[in-house]
């Protein structure tokens, strides 16, 4: 299976790696920086650069059987098996996906309602909340995450045992998926005071790192579900 660089270090934006499986449009690494879709957050793009100095553009990246998968643009060439790689994300775009992932977390801190889906994106993203009947005020949360945000709080993942969630269901927030078993391991992250649950994302350091927000709408999704979608003030005009 594929080393995950990204699992230790998010701010990786490139690593040394080897072509190790090779499918049509596909390539398989020993080890990579980019993240793969999952959890609501899209698979990195990138390129992929061979010892010759051609670029393979990446476009995608997906989890696969063997190992993590990096999808090809239409029409590139084809590396072989055994072939040295420089594995290099767009970096622009993972931090974007990084800064709204963290911001999401602390969305949750805000809204204290079980979640019932999200997506992320390139600086925007939004949860769905089970509200029941009460009222959410846009304003009032917009000013907690930036309040959140200012605070500057450190964002620190770590691995648990699965028994401690066990001990602690609570600290699941999504109520239509579950995080994955069968390892014996979770990963959490943590903004400490703020917000503890499951999540194998990307994120940034500090809270202070994402910058303003703005709560662009929040939409009637049934009789309990509200969804909140946010933006980074850079982009919520663009």
């Amino acid at each position: 299976m594929t080393e995950e660089v990204f699992r230790q270090d998010a701010y990786a934006t490139e690593c040394a790696a080897q072509v190790v499986a090779v499918d049509a449009g596909s390539v398989v690494l020993d080890r990579t920086v980019f993240y793969p879709m999952g959890g609501g957050q899209p698979g990195d793009s990138g390129v992929l650069v061979l010892a010759s100095g051609v670029a393979l553009t990446v476009t995608d990246t997906r989890k696969g059987a063997e190992g993590i998968v990096h999808v090809l643009a239409e029409g590139s060439p084809t590396p072989v098996v055994g072939d040295a790689v420089t594995a290099r994300i767009d970096w622009q775009r993972r931090h974007l996906h990084m800064r709204i992932h963290t911001a999401l977390h602390l969305l949750c801190a805000v809204v204290p309602a079980g979640v019932t889906g999200g997506q992320i994106g390139a600086g925007r993203g939004r949860l769905d909340f089970d509200v029941g009947e009460t009222t959410l005020d846009k304003a009032a949360i917009e000013a907690g995450v930036n309040a959140l945000i200012a605070a500057d709080h450190p964002v620190t993942p770590r691995w648990v045992d699965e028994a401690e969630l066990d001990a602690k269901p609570d600290l699941v927030r999504t109520m239509s998926v579950q995080p994955p078993r069968g390892t014996g391991r979770l990963r959490l992250l943590e903004i400490p005071g703020v917000d503890l649950q499951p999540c194998g994302g990307t994120h940034v350091r500090h809270t202070g790192e994402i910058g303003p927000l703005v709560v662009e709408k929040i939409e009637n999704k049934g009789k309990r579900n509200r969804r909140v979608a946010i933006a980074l003030a850079e982009l919520a005009s663009a």
